[in-house]
């Protein structure tokens, strides 16, 4: 009877694909071509907009406020414990860093289920990557290559 096989990547539940067409330009560039860099990612958090309402005070009108929709915001979308083949995003946000061109992105956020296929997505347009932590070296760990990558976005919309 034959053993089945574990995926060593079955934690890995959060796929991101960041593009745009400036990837591949970038200076000193890493990304492969057709400027798509693909990452997976064991968390995700901050997948938030709030939007802020704008009470307008009537007069005669004693019950209450009338509520209006008001101006959106976002949260810093934080991605945790990834792996990536390449280092396209490390160049990425090394150059915005070091005052050169910071390439606005369009991210991709795809859920996997069991089988690795992809069950819901959510988009982050305009989005511009502001932390990059590496996990701590340590031979004894069990640390993957990126502890936490963060993006600040100017959209959100579920794909």
């Amino acid at each position: 009877m034959a053993t089945p096989s574990i995926d060593p990547l079955h934690i890995f539940r959060f796929r991101v694909d960041v593009a745009s067409e400036t990837i591949s330009n970038v200076p000193g560039g890493a990304a492969p071509p057709g400027g798509t860099v693909q990452m997976c990612f064991a968390e995700c958090t901050g997948l938030e907009a709030t939007m802020e309402p704008k009470t307008i005070k009537e007069g005669g009108r004693n019950y209450g406020a009338a509520q209006r929709p008001g101006g959106i915001t976002f949260a810093t979308v934080v991605l945790k414990r990834g792996v990536s083949t390449d280092r396209g995003m490390w160049t990425i946000f090394n150059n915005a860093s070091a005052g050169q061109y910071s390439a606005r992105l369009q991210v991709t956020i795809t859920l996997l289920d069991g089988d690795m296929d992809p069950i819901m997505g959510w988009q982050l347009d305009q989005a511009m990557p502001v932390k990059f932590k590496f996990a701590d070296l340590n031979a004894k760990g069990m640390e993957v290559g990126i502890e936490e990558l963060h993006f600040v976005h100017e959209g959100l919309s579920a794909v």
